[in-house]
């Protein structure tokens, strides 16, 4: 697939949600058709060979994301969840975020021992989401292929979280 601007569809909205934060808007990423398009295409595209057999993402905006990545792949899609909102037994993990924590959920026939796994979402800032998810994905029997997503806050340094010895692939279409 040819190049395409996937930053120029990003809007940078200052001090919000509180002061000091930049928030990176995305939704204009997903109205827009070509874009759109382009998005799924290039994740797709990259993992296409991994052997990948589900994808992963968190709630709310990596669910657009991986959602028409596994459909596009001809794989399963599974959502990962805050807790009470999947009807089923789960598998959780609570993990620790800059002001608390926050936990995630995963019904725990959603993944079967040999699975091979990607971790999508929409951003990666500290890793820390993308990271708990992983460690539920690990401890149902699954292989992590890698993470993935459409901008990586690379000032951040997720990287030294997700993958400190090169063990785990890492791709992003934006880095900022």
């Amino acid at each position: 697939m040819a190049s395409f601007d996937f930053a120029s569809h990003i809007i940078d909205i200052p001090d919000y949600p509180q002061p000091g934060v930049v928030f990176k808007d995305i939704t204009p990423l997903f109205s827009d058709a070509e874009a759109l398009h382009a998005v799924v295409e290039a994740l797709a595209d990259h993992y296409k060979d991994s052997g990948v057999t589900k994808i992963v993402a968190p709630e709310a905006r990596g669910f657009m994301v991986g959602t028409p990545v596994a459909n596009r792949l001809g794989v399963g899609f599974i959502p990962a969840r805050k807790p009470g909102k999947l009807p089923r037994e789960t598998v959780s993990v609570t993990y620790d975020l800059e002001y608390g924590t926050d936990t995630l959920e995963i019904h725990k026939d959603a993944i079967e021992p040999g699975d091979k796994v990607v971790i999508l979402d929409d951003l990666i800032a500290t890793g820390g989401t993308v990271q708990a998810v992983a460690k539920i994905v690990e401890s149902m029997g699954a292989e992590l292929i890698g993470f993935g997503c459409i901008l990586e806050l690379s000032f951040l340094k997720p990287r030294e979280v997700l993958a400190p010895a090169g063990e785990h692939d890492v791709f992003s279409l934006i880095t900022a």
